[in-house]
């Protein structure tokens, strides 16, 4: 490993992420990620820790679990396997059977043929920077190969599938009959991983019907999901339906409709749950929300004197912010909702439900949310970046620093590097809509001045 000590370089901002079988997500180096995360754990004070792994339905997941409970289990660690399960049902575990930490082997919304791990700490908390660049660490140390544990000191392994029962059982106590819409409630799971508590409880959700049901191991996120909102908004609509959600690949994601099939993001569900929670004195000192997040929440939040805390992109980020500033209720555009009186990281079933019961509590007309919202126009580009192409950080800060100049109070730009994938975001966001598109127009004619490729374009969306 030739990087830096606490930079990480095969991290990103969801975990280790890539083609599976290829490049960076191959079982050689997922059995030697268990090994490294388990000496990590060691190494802090747990011998023999206890560690819950779960995965989604993609074919290449059992394959790349195997490779990392085998590595686990060759450092010492009693491993916990929960089989398909949710990120969060994950999470619930590790609490639950009061573990070390946890590992899931997912790729989240992206295709098939990818796949990722990501790790947790004892909370169920995704690990910081520092900890990822740890890992790492580890991966370069002779000790990760010297360190050969024999007889009795090899690890176990111990099935606690039927815990994805208890997830999905503890899922139905945050709903109740009266949180219900009068109509019926429509649920894409993307064929991944939301299958498994779905199937489990979705006797008790009389008139809720159901999408993206049927994982093959290759139809995770292929028009359902998440990044497919036009499955479920058709089927709202056919179905008449007051409400529809939907999940990305591992369920810790949510985004949802409305009865005409218009999009409720991670901004309006943040603006209602945080007057929600408001209402109940369990929200904290605030919000907190990303960079990503439509200059409208902050508006509509503070006009109920409610503050916004601003943090990066990831829903570690929006964790470790809330923890700073003692909120209980953050999340992003994109729909990662962490409500910590309940979860200790994104949790799509957690926030759809809780989504559904502020609503009826607070007397919220679903159908209108869209609409009262009233969002400032926002552009947001992906620029494909090439083999070993870049644009340098001073570069970028200039570029940010000329735009924003030119939109004064009116508006303002973001300009990022992807954490999942090998695009440059470049976000802007104003009042005017013929402005935003004049500054945007002017930020990417000056990327395209470097060995960049043409981008493509997302109104409102698209991460």
């Amino acid at each position: 490993m030739e990087c830096e000590k606490k930079i990480r370089c095969l991290f990103g901002t969801d975990g280790v992420r890539d083609v599976a079988n290829k490049g960076l997500m191959t079982p050689e180096l997922a059995l030697r990620l268990g090994r490294s995360y388990v000496l990590y754990l060691t190494e802090r004070g747990a011998p023999r820790p206890r560690v819950v792994v779960g995965r989604d339905t993609r074919r290449s997941g059992v394959m790349i679990e195997a490779a990392v409970i085998a590595g686990m289990m060759s450092a010492g660690a009693h491993v916990l396997t929960a089989g398909v399960i949710p990120t969060p049902g994950v999470s619930f575990l590790v609490r639950h059977h009061s573990a070390n930490g946890g590992c899931i082997i997912s790729a989240s919304h992206n295709p098939a043929e990818y796949n990722g791990i990501k790790f947790l700490d004892g909370d169920g908390c995704k690990l910081a920077d520092d900890s990822e660049a740890s890992i790492e660490e580890y991966l370069g140390d002779n000790l990760i190969d010297d360190w050969r544990p024999t007889g009795a000191s090899i690890g176990v392994s111990e099935d606690v599938s039927s815990g994805g029962t208890d997830y999905a059982r503890w899922i139905m106590t945050l709903l109740h009959d009266r949180d219900l819409p009068e109509k019926d409630v429509v649920v894409d799971c993307a064929n991944g991983a939301a299958v498994s508590v779905f199937s489990k409880i979705s006797g008790s959700l009389p008139g809720w019907s159901f999408i993206g049901m049927r994982p093959d191991g290759l139809n995770i996120n292929d028009g359902f999901g998440v990044m497919h909102m036009a499955a479920l908004s058709g089927e709202v609509l056919a179905k008449n339906a007051s409400f529809g959600i939907a999940y990305d690949g591992d369920a810790d994601r949510v985004l949802c409709v409305d009865g005409k099939g218009r999009m409720i993001d991670g901004d309006i569900m943040l603006w209602v749950l945080g007057r929600w929670m408001s209402r109940r004195e369990t929200l904290g000192s605030g919000v907190v929300a990303t960079v990503m997040s439509n200059m409208a929440l902050e508006e509509h939040l503070s006009s109920e004197g409610i503050r916004v805390f601003r943090c990066p992109v990831g829903d570690r980020y929006v964790m470790e912010t809330m923890r700073q500033k003692t909120a209980s209720l953050g999340g992003e555009q994109s729909g990662h909702i962490i409500l910590s009186e309940y979860v200790k990281t994104g949790d799509g079933l957690c926030t759809g439900f809780l989504f559904l019961r502020a609503c009826m509590e607070l007397g919220e007309d679903i159908s209108t949310l869209a609409d009262r919202f009233g969002r400032y126009p926002q552009l947001l580009r992906n620029v494909e970046i090439s083999g070993g192409s870049k644009i340098g950080a001073e570069e970028l800060r200039e570029l940010s620093e000329t735009a924003s100049e030119m939109l004064g109070e009116e508006g303002r730009v973001l300009i990022r590097p992807s954490g999942t994938e090998p695009l440059l975001r470049v976000l802007v966001e104003a009042k005017d809509p013929v402005r935003m598109q004049e500054v945007s127009d002017t930020i990417l004619e000056r990327i395209r001045t470097t060995s960049l490729r043409s981008p493509t374009a997302t109104r409102q969306g698209g991460f």
